[in-house]
């Protein structure tokens, strides 16, 4: 398939294809608010317990998650929050700048170790609508898909699963953090979010239909 670089046009899909997922074309609650709203509700842990979080907001992508964690794979993963996500024909956080074809060839992918798995979700006049997850096993938090997701929605970013993080008194990727986006945070409040997408989720917790946006919801407002 020959398909040139994205161009102004191509890049502005926020809009047309929040439109258009809105509309129910997609199958509600596939992938979107309900399943982040599982990935967010973590381990719950003991009163007064902490554990380490990232700051979305202050990230910089550096990769120094992927090489600075006690653990030989890091338990810093990126993460995909829906709510912001474009469903992006070309997007700039799984394809390399200079890949050759749209397809999922090692050699046009941005991850190192193709965590990222991209799924055709629905095609209407002419326009593709893809899904973007993670597949946990294969990232090793590096950032490169957080840095290009960056120059399109920014719903790509990276954060300390709790399931695999060992929550170590002094965190060495915190120390080595150059915007100090590390933070602790009590163990049974919801994973940080980047704050564009609160008054998203809250915009779906309207839907009286939609339990798990509305949980959601209230889990987000009380951290």
């Amino acid at each position: 398939m020959n398909e040139k670089p994205p161009t102004m046009s191509d890049t502005q899909p926020a809009n047309n294809r929040r439109d258009f997922l809105s509309d129910g074309l997609r199958v509600a609650g596939v992938l979107t608010v309900g399943s982040l709203a599982g990935y967010l509700a973590g381990r719950r842990g003991q009163p007064g317990a902490l554990r380490w979080q990232i700051d979305p907001d202050k990230c910089m992508g550096c990769g120094n998650c992927a090489t600075h964690c006690v653990l030989d794979l890091s338990a810093v993963k990126a993460v995909q929050c829906f709510e912001m996500c474009g469903y992006c024909d070309i997007c700039t956080g799984f394809y390399d700048v200079g890949y050759t074809q749209l397809d999922t060839a090692a050699e046009n992918q941005l991850c190192p170790t193709g965590a990222i798995v991209r799924k055709l979700v629905e095609e209407k006049a002419g326009q593709r609508f893809y899904e973007y997850t993670i597949d946990n096993p294969q990232c090793i938090g590096c950032a490169k898909c957080v840095k290009g997701c960056a120059l399109m929605n920014g719903s790509l970013y990276l954060q300390v699963l709790h399931d695999r993080c060992l929550n170590c008194n002094e965190c060495s990727i915190a120390v080595a953090c150059p915007t100090e986006a590390f933070v602790r945070v009590p163990a049974d409040r919801p994973y940080r979010m980047k704050k564009q997408a609160l008054p998203l989720i809250q915009q779906k917790a309207k839907d009286p239909s939609n339990r798990a946006a509305r949980d959601l919801a209230d889990r987000v407002q009380s951290s």
